[in-house]
């Protein structure tokens, strides 16, 4: 089996808005052929023009070589062999950034292919299922442009969570930083608020976890608000400083009272390497998108398990990435939960329309998937709706 094509579709909901902290706004998805009819669907979590460029720019010389003519005519069932002509070919403009992350997609759709053309659901390929069934948490993003109204609306989001049947949720506490949403900003003081109306509201058997979006310069100053968030039971707290500053998330590890959740960045296992030993971050976070695919996913998975770190995907997309996740998560013994940001709850159309059949909640979790590669059908209706830019 040969790779002959690659097609590339930068996707865009009409109305974004430039100040929201949601990246489900957009998409860049591949869809990769081979000669023998079987195609494979990939997705990246960045600027999706810069992805596509990484993919489509021609290379000059043997260090800098274009993803797509070092693609076409390779074996796609040997996924991680191409991975790594990608990686080598591309070196002098990609090793990190948006390269990669256009990797991780190319890598998810050939993961994908290797799966149909076996008969096997991806997380097979992967090792085999380690539990019955994946755990997601409900993602979630308040709308409201103060104060007060993001704090109405994340309470609202959690309660129907629960009432939806998940058994967990992230809140995104996004109201401060450089990444607040709406450009709110609020005070360390409201976070606080903010948490403790949501654990009420949603009960002290309800797992909660936090992410506030990188909002503190220091990490002595995200240990305060940490210790004051103690009481509400956490099960992470997600990206409290620059994900840069490995010392300050080693400070974090030592003293915070909750486990420091990051990674959602990282490019690569290298990358995870100096988080894990450096930044000490007790959950690790790769999104299988960006951090190079499950060829290099299932590397980080392997790096938390030698260290006793917890893995829990990261994925703000659509169902493609919900499904990699969910393969990832399925193979993996120290992954106890998947992002899952419900499309009920999402403001983005493309969250809920651009999968046709995909991994649903049944009793709180996701059942095994079953189906071969990963699992999910593509709904050409919806990328036809939200395409821009479209190439000739």
């Amino acid at each position: 089996m040969k790779i002959t094509g690659i097609d590339c579709h930068v996707l865009l909901v009409p109305d974004f808005d430039s100040e929201a902290c949601s990246s489900a706004q957009d998409d860049l998805v591949v869809v990769v052929h081979t000669d023998e009819g079987i195609s494979g669907i990939g997705e990246t979590d960045t600027n999706p023009w810069v992805a596509r460029a990484c993919i489509r720019a021609p290379g000059t010389h043997c260090m800098g070589l274009g993803l797509e003519e070092m693609l076409i005519g390779e074996n796609p069932l040997q996924p991680e062999a191409v991975w790594q002509k990608l990686y080598s070919g591309s070196k002098m403009t990609g090793r990190r950034g948006a390269l990669i992350c256009a990797m991780g997609a190319i890598d998810m759709a050939l993961w994908d292919i290797r799966g149909k053309a076996l008969n096997q659901p991806i997380h097979q390929l992967l090792g085999g299922a380690v539990k019955e069934a994946i755990t997601p948490y409900a993602s979630l993003l308040p709308t409201g442009r103060t104060v007060a109204g993001y704090q109405e609306s994340l309470v609202a989001k959690a309660v129907e969570a629960k009432e939806r049947g998940y058994r967990a949720a992230k809140l995104e506490v996004c109201i401060n930083g450089p990444y607040s949403h709406n450009a709110i900003q609020g005070t360390d003081e409201e976070v606080v608020d903010i948490v403790a109306a949501c654990r009420q509201a949603v009960g002290p058997e309800f797992t909660l976890m936090v992410d506030v979006a990188y909002a503190w310069r220091e990490a002595k100053e995200a240990l305060r608000v940490l210790r004051r968030l103690e009481e509400f039971d956490l099960f992470f707290l997600e990206t409290p400083i620059d994900i840069d500053d490995l010392e300050g998330h080693a400070f974090l590890h030592d003293h915070s009272p909750i486990r420091i959740a990051a990674g959602e960045w990282q490019n690569t296992h290298w990358e995870f390497l100096d988080l894990a030993d450096r930044g000490k971050i007790d959950v690790l976070q790769p999104d299988v998108g960006r951090v190079g695919g499950f060829t290099e996913a299932r590397k980080v998975c392997q790096i938390a398990a030698d260290r006793g770190r917890l893995i829990v995907p990261h994925c703000w997309k659509s169902g493609i990435g919900i499904a990699a996740s969910a393969h990832l998560c399925a193979a993996t013994p120290c992954c106890p939960f998947i992002e899952f940001l419900p499309g009920e709850l999402s403001e983005s159309p493309l969250r809920r329309d651009l999968v046709a059949e995909e991994l649903r909640l049944e009793g709180g979790v996701i059942p095994m998937p079953e189906k071969p590669g990963l699992g999910i059908e593509l709904n050409y209706e919806a990328v036809e709706k939200y395409e821009v830019d479209r190439e000739d």
